[in-house]
């Protein structure tokens, strides 16, 4: 079969109640989507060795013998995945959504559209199955262009022994440009998943920044001291989960190290109390039952408090937004069979929603996988939680079974560090301890980057010149006004990044201290490493930003302290 086989294949249409078959097959025909409407469920079943995917009503299914189409899904060749677009109801009762759970497991690659349903939604998602329905095609052209390529090897080589070296050499060759191939079509499906996941990155993020923007805009309007700090720790927090999800999208292009500290889970998880209200909402009760002698464990906070937001929205959507969701935490101890003790702390994320079937359990922490629709869920939530308890040197598992609700265990080793103090307190404004007469060098092009930056280092104590490029800062340093920092951001444009920057002020003034920062620093971190400078990473809090930039003064700031 062709690659192209798949766009001239048809897309079967199986609705026989009401107008929905003639309007969804007029639809996608206009769209230059070949269609061909089922009368019936036998000549569906009939018509699916020809079909490039398949567009089905789900009240279309009822009563019928589905144990023929789920036999023909499983017969299917190991290239073969034919992608189903499934057209439901807003019915929300537990049988129905039991039924329809049981369809998705039956059919394997199905996509869920809710009516009533936006024509553009239908055709974006069948332009979507036949896109993935054209590279099955494609691999199985190239599994029967290697088998091809093996058979007639092994003809040539009984043939013509001398040869031999030659056609080694071919094969090599062939090899290596079908590792090639096969690397740029996994690639091509990774970034179709990234496209997907976008919708539901974009969901989480806009949660953050109503956080915010609301925060801020209640600032605004209230002058009780203690309201206004509330409304400051909770935008904290949503910016601090704003960069631990950016984080979490890099670790799937580059390695991404965790910042662990020993850590209260009940302080941490009491101050999330507010964050989780505004992030659940609708009718969901959270009750909190920790122990009062839990023990400290040292985990990244800010990507475990990502872990829990995580579960308790994955919760608050298996309940469809009522229900009730209880955290619970007790220390234990578990003993090897050598009879070795390990302290542990169980952390326990209980939901009374509709539960999972085991096909659901087996792939819930893989990267990307999401039942949720389109848009609705990027698919990182739990395999996040996973890594985070992997990464702590901890463990996570589950218990759910369909209509009985889930609940997500991780345990974590006991840390006998003592807790770190929270970071999210008020920024210090007294300057007393840094010294007035030393100025930073502060590069940056983004103004409004700048102008927040360059009030942060006055309130610390220090004077600021501001260069908007690194050949702004090195026209600073020519004109013999005292820099006791270079402060840059290491992205910038007009063709000299901080890098080089580095260099170039090394080069010069081999005495003067210089700092980096980034939010994409993972790419420079090497260079960075090699020139033993250290980077800031983006974003960052006063206290962070107070303490990179004595470490980098050095015996100077202490002098002047």
């Amino acid at each position: 079969m062709a690659p192209t086989e798949a766009a001239v294949q048809p897309v079967l249409v199986f609705a026989p109640t009401g107008r929905d078959a003639g309007a969804a097959a007029d639809l996608l025909q206009r769209a230059g989507i070949p269609t061909r409407i089922c009368a019936d469920y036998a000549t569906l079943v009939a018509g699916l060795d020809s079909a490039a995917a398949v567009f089905v009503a789900e009240e279309g299914l009822i009563g019928q013998p589905l144990d023929t189409l789920a036999d023909w899904v499983k017969r299917q060749p190991p290239w073969s995945d034919l992608p189903f677009v499934m057209l439901t109801s807003q019915r929300g009762h537990p049988k129905v959504g039991a039924w329809r759970q049981e369809q998705v497991e039956r059919l394997g690659n199905v996509a869920l559209i809710e009516r009533p349903v936006q024509p553009i939604t239908l055709v974006s998602v069948m332009q979507s199955a036949l896109r993935a329905r054209k590279r099955q095609q494609e691999v199985r052209a190239l599994l029967e262009a290697r088998e091809a390529a093996a058979a007639n090897l092994e003809e040539q080589v009984q043939d013509r022994t001398a040869e031999l070296l030659h056609l080694n050499a071919r094969l090599r060759d062939e090899m290596t440009e079908r590792a090639r191939v096969e690397e740029s079509l996994r690639h091509a499906q990774k970034m179709e998943a990234l496209g997907q996941l976008t919708g539901g990155v974009a969901h989480d993020f806009n949660n953050l920044l109503m956080v915010i923007t609301a925060g801020l805009d209640m600032l605004e309007l209230q002058q009780d001291p203690a309201r206004r700090q509330r409304f400051m720790v909770a935008m904290r927090h949503a910016s601090r989960r704003g960069a631990a999800l950016t984080r979490q999208l890099l670790t799937f292009s580059r390695s991404h190290a965790l910042r662990p500290e020993t850590i209260d889970l009940a302080k941490l998880i009491g101050n999330m109390r507010e964050l989780l209200d505004r992030s659940l909402r609708g009718d969901v009760d959270v009750d909190v039952q920790l122990a009062a002698d839990l023990w400290p464990v040292f985990v990244d906070a800010g990507e475990f408090e990502l872990a829990i937001l995580n579960l308790a929205v994955n919760a608050r959507d298996a309940m469809d937004g009522s229900g009730r969701i209880t955290i619970a935490g007790h220390n234990v101890v578990e003993h090897d069979d050598d009879g070795v003790a390990t302290e542990l702390v169980r952390l326990v994320v209980r939901d009374s929603g509709a539960g999972m079937s085991e096909a659901v359990k087996a792939r819930v922490f893989e990267p990307f996988f999401t039942t949720k629709d389109v848009g609705k869920g990027s698919g990182l939530g739990l395999a996040q939680v996973y890594g985070v308890a992997k990464q702590s040197g901890g463990r996570v598992s589950i218990d759910s079974a369909v209509g009985q609700g889930t609940a997500i265990t991780l345990l974590l080793p006991r840390s006998r560090q003592p807790a770190t103090a929270d970071a999210a307190h008020v920024p210090e404004t007294d300057s007393s301890a840094s010294a007035p007469d030393l100025c930073v060098l502060l590069v940056e092009d983004d103004a409004e980057v700048a102008t927040l930056v360059e009030e942060m280092l006055r309130v610390i104590g220090y004077d600021v010149v501001h260069a908007l490029s690194a050949k702004a800062a090195l026209g600073a340093l020519a004109d013999r006004r005292r820099i006791d920092l270079v402060f840059s951001d290491i992205m910038m444009p007009g063709g000299t990044n901080g890098i080089e920057l580095a260099r170039e002020v090394r080069r010069r003034r081999p005495d003067l201290p210089v700092l980096l920062t980034s939010g994409f620093a993972e790419s420079t971190g090497t260079e960075a490493q090699a020139l033993d400078i250290p980077v800031l990473r983006k974003p960052y809090a006063i206290e962070e930003l107070r303490a990179a930039v004595r470490q980098q003064l050095g015996a100077l700031a202490t002098q002047h302290a």
